[in-house]
């Protein structure tokens, strides 16, 4: 049988229980087993896709166009697990669900309550992930914090599969805050009140997860065991690591949470293989070498905003065995002439521009775009940051001066970017959207198709405006060169600056693909030649000394 892990959290949110998940997601793995991790959120959204960056962080875009919590980033970065839809569940979708099927006449006239009817289509869904043919464990992490309303059906479900599944096939692991308080004291009352809370519910857990700033002494553990009914060896610290999360697996690996694990499914098992990990954390730790890449946008105050796109910058770095010292830079603070480019660009070795929705900022993008261009900066553009660079060298080389996207400016003279002529009258948001993956074809004596070393390549989008074709010709034959299309050739996927260092954009999101053991290709490029550019600005900067000399 199939075992079950669920991951709940405890005390106040954001102390990472998509992280744990993943890692023990991973650690799992690394003993040979194949593992499913589902994501419940208990929003009432159906999905996170119209949901701003400033109240969820990014969104997380699956192969089948699934628009879910950025935790899915995780899993995908720490884990193997395929992820789709099903991998995703809200409160939303499990009522409209559950609304669907009353008006469809399928509960034959019954009362419809939370009990049984929501829970039960909410032990469906994790089931249709977790009994599928050749999985041996699937992690749920349930969102929220134990003690909100919005959590409790979803918790009641849980507590219902432990029932009916038995112990020895389900595993409850709480992540719970050890604060410290004056004098670097570490307290232990909100663990206890959040463990007492959870078994109000009738959830006793396995194992506690204890956030904390350092490594919990056994005393402390000694002690949050004799209250929480949590056996001493299962009391894990989950401390603050000092050089990346991807070393949170070893962390967790070293206090044994994996042998923990699985000696309570009843497993066996084989040693743990954590050499790929390992080696992330020597080059984080080790590389002398240090690249500076500035994040132009618009959601530059929450952390999380571009969570895959941070994280692939990290790996493009690992993969060059150097490390990525990110620059946050607010791309309407230099729509508004707040900052000086000289100044904000002075001393970065690379530029990104990622995705994004609304004009606010991008004039500001577009203003750093050709700095890149005229600086010869690496440039990355994702998604709206290609098409920054179609509206930039329209303006620019062009001399197309109102040169814009109809989503920023519909009456422009000069739409570089817009809506396909069969979308112009959709009103659903969502509905007119390129979204999930497909086929693009890179063509030939192009830097995308260098990076990639193949024709066809399979990447995931979200946008609903393209680069218009009345203009591409024109732009190609002034040095915007198209790099990749549709299969079809219809819609163009890529574009790269004639003559430049490295200059390229895309309409799709190859972060998604990025991980930490293996770098997108398209990052591994960009932040190898920033790594380069960097190298051989310090060499420009030494000649003339050495020639004074």
């Amino acid at each position: 049988m199939n075992k079950y892990i669920f991951v709940t959290g405890g005390v106040c949110s954001s102390l990472g229980k998509g992280i744990a998940a993943a890692s023990l997601g991973s650690l799992l793995e690394s003993r040979g087993f194949a593992v499913r991790m589902i994501k419940v959120d208990p929003y009432i959204n159906v999905d996170a896709g119209t949901m701003s960056p400033y109240q969820h962080g990014e969104v997380y875009v699956t192969d089948d166009g699934a628009e879910t919590d950025l935790d899915l980033g995780n899993y995908a970065r720490f884990t193997c697990s395929p992820l789709s839809r099903d991998n995703s569940i809200t409160t939303g979708q499990i009522y409209q669900e559950v609304i669907r099927q009353e008006r469809e006449g399928r509960y034959l006239g019954r009362t419809v309550q939370v009990i049984p009817h929501i829970t039960d289509r909410i032990k469906q869904r994790i089931r249709s992930v977790g009994d599928d043919h050749g999985v041996d464990m699937t992690i749920v992490e349930v969102g929220g914090t134990v003690g909100d309303i919005e959590s409790f059906p979803f918790l009641e479900a849980v507590r219902q599969m432990i029932h009916e599944l038995g112990k020895t096939n389900v595993l409850a692991v709480h992540l719970t805050l050890i604060p410290e308080v004056a004098n670097g004291e570490l307290k232990t009352k909100p663990t206890q009140h959040s463990v007492k809370e959870l078994r109000e519910i009738g959830i006793q857990p396995d194992v506690l997860l204890c956030r904390a700033p350092v490594s919990l002494p056994d005393d402390l553990r000694r002690k949050i065991a004799l209250f929480t009914n949590v056996d001493m060896e299962a009391v894990v610290s989950a401390y603050d690591v000092q050089s990346t999360l991807y070393e949170i697996p070893l962390m967790y690996h070293r206090q044994g949470l994996d042998t923990i694990v699985l000696e309570r499914l009843g497993m066996e098992f084989p040693e743990a293989d954590l050499t790929g990990w390992q080696h992330v954390v020597d080059v984080v730790t080790g590389s002398d070498c240090t690249v500076r890449i500035a994040v132009v946008g618009k959601y530059i105050d929450l952390s999380d905003s571009y969570k895959s796109v941070d994280e692939a910058l990290f790996h493009g770095g690992i993969a060059n065995d150097c490390k990525v010292e990110l620059v946050k830079i607010d791309s309407e603070r230099i729509e508004k002439g707040d900052d000086d480019l000289e100044r904000v660009f002075r001393g970065i070795d690379g530029i990104l521009i990622p995705g994004g929705f609304g004009g606010r900022g991008v004039n500001g993008m577009v203003a750093a775009a050709r700095y890149a261009r005229e600086h010869d900066i690496p440039y990355f553009g994702i998604c709206l940051g290609m098409q920054v660079m179609v509206i930039e060298y329209a303006r620019s080389v062009l001399g197309f001066e109102d040169a814009d996207s109809t989503e920023f400016a519909p009456e422009c003279d000069h739409p570089v970017v817009g809506l396909l002529e069969e979308q112009i009258d959709v009103k659903n948001y969502g509905g007119t959207m390129r979204l999930g993956a497909s086929h693009s074809r890179l063509l030939p004596d192009t830097l995308i198709r260098s990076v990639y070393g193949t024709e066809i390549v399979t990447e995931r989008h979200r946008h609903r405006y393209e680069v218009s074709n009345t203009y591409r010709q024109r732009l190609n034959e002034a040095g915007l060169i198209t790099g990749g299309v549709t299969e079809d050739y219809s819609l163009v996927e890529s574009l790269e600056w004639d003559g430049h260092r490295w200059g390229l954009g895309v309409q799709f999101h190859p972060e998604f693909r990025s991980k930490p053991v293996d770098a997108h290709p398209l990052f591994r490029a960009f932040v190898g030649a920033a790594r380069d550019s960097a190298h051989a600005s310090s060499r420009e900067a030494v000649a003339p000394a050495l020639s004074e000399e």
